[in-house]
């Protein structure tokens, strides 16, 4: 069977693409740009990848005629700004008009939970409106709403994590009080895959959930328990939506968009109305606690197949990203530094730039990042909070601290990176092993297209501290190889 995959490259997405391979379907992942899509290179040549921009009616291909079965997983919380839920509409019609033209027989949606009509956020009730504007005479929709998932990586865990490492005391918003359903990411794919094809199946609206309906404040103290730590939670009634929003940016990874759309869905119950979908495919979700092990083994074992922060929703910019990919040359200001290397050393080399940021920190005045990344975080950036997902792989779209991975090619020995810290202008990283005269060298190159005066202000401020930084990284990346 053949099946049309979007939002391949995000969290759910990039786990269902290989979940759909081993169960031995046909994948045909959709993305804007190929580039993003974590597949080895054996994987992607036994697949079609489809390029398509369901914003843009012309960046939509004619989809292959062939397709049985396409999942949408495009969510607006990969979509910055107040009209998100403008922007959803608009993808979901245009997906919709594509699958109608190429015949597709069965359309997955993955959505939300919204049955708590009084405190139904905009970013719930979007979600709950794009199930409608997927219906079609032409094909039919199975719509599966999910609350909280729980996976390692997911946005959900990370926040709950950070707030249980971080936070022996909470004071807390009232909406802790809340009650959810949560759900395991291997119960959401097992879901997902389960209703593929099946005629019973088709134009029905199902709630997914774990088998625990928990508050908020009880998944913290559950997680506390599996983490072996003993934490106090109180509540407050005081704290404003706008207030949450900034607990759970400054403690938490997260970025302050995201932290505000998450702030504003939790005053809402998300609690499945039933379980008919679970009683049809005899499945037995797991608990709330056996998922968050499970998550944790996953952790341990540097096994995690996506992350939230890997998602362009982490990203201050989402459509036009994978624009800067070309680095400009006219009305820019450059920091370039260059150093011999030996030949034998080249692999060590590559091997210590891919493990750079996050834990390994940047090779050379790793005070300095922080003190950079602290007042990215406070003037609203996303600081240095979100690390990198694996400690020594890196792939083209990763987020990589407050840098985003733009090209990531071992061979060439070239890695690109795209700031998406706090700037009057844009900036961009990169390291590229060379060849001249049969010698070879490690050049490194910063460059910044400053906004106005402001920028070239910026820039004039931050050039001393560029001379430490950049010339002792290089050194040390190459001494330490």
């Amino acid at each position: 069977m053949r099946v049309l995959l979007t939002g391949a490259t995000g969290y759910v997405g990039k786990r269902l693409f290989y979940s759909l391979i081993e169960a031995g379907y046909d994948v045909y992942p959709c993305v804007r740009d190929s580039s993003r899509l974590a597949a080895d290179d054996l994987t992607k040549q036994s697949i079609e990848i489809v390029e398509a921009d369901f914003l843009d009616e012309n960046k939509i291909p004619e989809f292959p005629k062939e397709l049985d079965v396409a999942f949408y997983l495009i969510h607006s919380m990969s979509m910055s700004g107040d009209d998100f839920d403008t922007k959803e509409k608009t993808c979901a019609l245009n997906f919709r008009k594509a699958m109608e033209a190429c015949g597709i027989k069965q359309v997955i949606y993955l959505g939300g939970i919204v049955n708590d009509e009084a405190n139904k956020s905009k970013h719930l009730r979007s979600r709950e409106e794009v199930g409608d504007f997927l219906k079609s005479e032409h094909y039919a929709l199975t719509n599966l709403r999910a609350g909280i998932v729980v996976g390692s990586g997911s946005a959900s865990f990370e926040i709950i994590r950070d707030l249980v490492d971080k936070l022996p005391l909470m004071i807390a918003p009232k909406w802790l009080n809340t009650r959810c359903q949560p759900i395991g990411i291997r119960d959401v794919l097992s879901h997902l895959i389960g209703v593929i094809g099946r005629e019973d199946c088709y134009n029905e609206t199902y709630d997914i959930g774990g088998p625990d309906i928990l508050k908020y404040r009880d998944m913290l103290m559950q997680f506390a328990e599996v983490r072996g730590f003993k934490r106090y939670i109180y509540t407050v009634p005081v704290m404003s939506p706008r207030l949450s929003g900034y607990w759970l940016y400054f403690i938490t990874r997260t970025s302050y968009q995201l932290a505000t759309h998450l702030v504003d869905s939790m005053k809402a119950e998300v609690v499945c109305n039933d379980k008919r979908l679970e009683e049809k495919l005899q499945l037995q979700p797991m608990d709330y606690r056996s998922a968050v092990r499970l998550a944790f083994s996953r952790i341990s074992q540097n096994k995690i197949p996506s992350s939230w922060k890997d998602a362009l929703s982490s990203s201050r910019r989402t459509a036009d990203l994978f624009e800067f990919i070309e680095v400009p040359d006219q009305a820019v200001l450059k920091d370039f530094q260059k150093t011999k290397i030996d030949l034998g050393d080249k692999e060590h080399i590559i091997d210590r730039l891919w493990k750079i940021g996050g834990d390994n920190g940047w090779y050379h005045a790793d005070f300095l990042w922080k003190i950079r990344g602290i007042i990215d975080k406070f003037f609203g950036g996303v600081g240095l909070r979100r690390g990198r997902t694996h400690p020594s792989e890196i792939k083209t779209g990763d987020a990589l601290d407050f840098w985003r991975v733009l090209y990531a090619n071992k061979d060439q020995g070239r890695l690109l990176l795209f700031a998406e810290m706090k700037l009057p202008g844009e900036a961009w990283l990169e390291f590229r092993i060379s060849e001249e005269n049969k010698q070879h060298y490690l050049e490194q190159r910063a460059t910044f297209r400053p906004k106005g005066w402001l920028g070239r202000l910026y820039w004039l401020a931050v050039l001393p501290l560029h001379a430490i930084i950049f010339r002792g990284m290089l050194r040390s990346i190459v001494e330490k190889a």
